[in-house]
């Protein structure tokens, strides 16, 4: 089959396409027939490493989420059949096998059934981003610990950086919920995108008062942030957050830190939430997938132009240039076409 692997951290330029055995399942484990393989900025930061070329001990298969379709099932698994339609997440973590490969093996509970209506594209685009945004959404104080419809009835959900794929999937999920979101961006074309993706409100941040706008829109404040730059939007989130409100941080560049305002979150009783989906509880991570599995058979998460997140696409031999076009910061989702369905 083939793969893209790379042996040594460094540029783009370290993945080449590669031909790989099949690998049979073990218990437990699924193989799947990877159709899609979605790409975050943590795919290409770990393959970047710190910068320098460095020689990993085993060679490495990029990307962490994907869909595709189970190829074969090893001994013990429940709940899945061969050809069924299926999304992937957290599949390179900890491990040498990621997306970027015709077949993958992973342990059956990483394998979760994609609805006949709903598209491979958006099966691969879930993953790091909708169960981050989860994560996001669930863990604040006072808040419910799943997600349903209704189940954030009555809140005020503001999202930074809403046409960014967490973003796109935060508001989906807190408008899917029943809070009224509210976001920011750079521009009017990503207001446009925020929009479509079913913000209530959307601030350009570049041109409008923030904090005026949001209390605008949320004259009784806000009851959670989901941040995707806080050291830029610390003092604005707490000027505009309810007392008791949370503010949850998903995202930092390499060594990067947060100056907070002490007294300033003192006086609110401010509850910080870090987040990396990676590293959740094994319970945490359960209901996050149980409750994106649900908001999936909603027609909820979808991606493309009409749905706010515009997509990308690259063939496999081209998966270099996926790593590249999100490390550049392209604007929606960098997915690559890895077999046909």
């Amino acid at each position: 089959m083939k793969a893209i692997v790379y042996e040594k951290t460094g540029p783009s330029s370290v993945m080449v396409l590669h031909d790989k055995p099949l690998v049979a399942p073990g218990p437990g484990q699924a193989r799947v027939k990877v159709v899609v393989s979605g790409v975050n900025p943590t795919d290409w930061k770990a393959r970047a490493g710190t910068g320098s070329e460095a020689m990993l001990e085993a060679a490495k298969v990029p990307n962490q989420d994907g869909a595709g379709v189970v190829d074969e099932l090893g001994p013990g698994v429940a709940g899945l059949s061969v050809g069924d339609r299926v999304w992937l997440w957290d599949v390179a973590w900890g491990g040498n096998e990621g997306t970027a490969q015709e077949f993958v093996v992973v342990p059956a509970a990483q394998v979760v059934a994609l609805p006949d209506t709903e598209s491979f594209d958006t099966g691969a685009s879930l993953g790091i981003p909708a169960l981050t945004a989860h994560r996001a959404l669930a863990s604040y104080a006072g808040g419910p610990a799943r997600l349903s419809p209704g189940s954030l009835a009555g809140r005020v959900v503001l999202v930074t950086g809403g046409a960014g794929a967490v973003g796109h999937a935060a508001i989906q999920l807190a408008r899917w919920s029943g809070a009224t979101v509210i976001t920011t961006v750079s521009g009017d074309e990503k207001g446009g995108l925020a929009r479509r993706a079913g913000a209530h409100a959307v601030v350009n941040y570049r041109v409008d008062d923030v904090a005026d706008a949001i209390r605008q829109a949320a004259p009784g404040g806000v009851d959670v942030v989901i941040d995707v730059n806080a050291p830029a939007n610390i003092g604005t989130d707490i000027e505009v957050l309810k007392p008791g409100g949370t503010i949850a941080i998903y995202a930092a560049a390499p060594g990067e830190s947060l100056a907070i305002p002490i007294r300033e979150s003192m006086a609110k009783n401010v509850n910080y939430q870090f987040i990396l989906t990676y590293t959740v509880t094994e319970q945490q991570k359960a209901a996050a997938v149980a409750d994106v599995g649900e908001a999936l058979k909603a027609g909820v998460l979808r991606v493309g132009d009409d749905h706010g997140l515009p997509v990308s696409r690259f063939r496999l031999e081209d998966t270099a240039l996926a790593h590249d076009a999100v490390e550049a910061g392209f604007v929606g989702k960098v997915l690559v076409d890895v077999s046909a369905p």
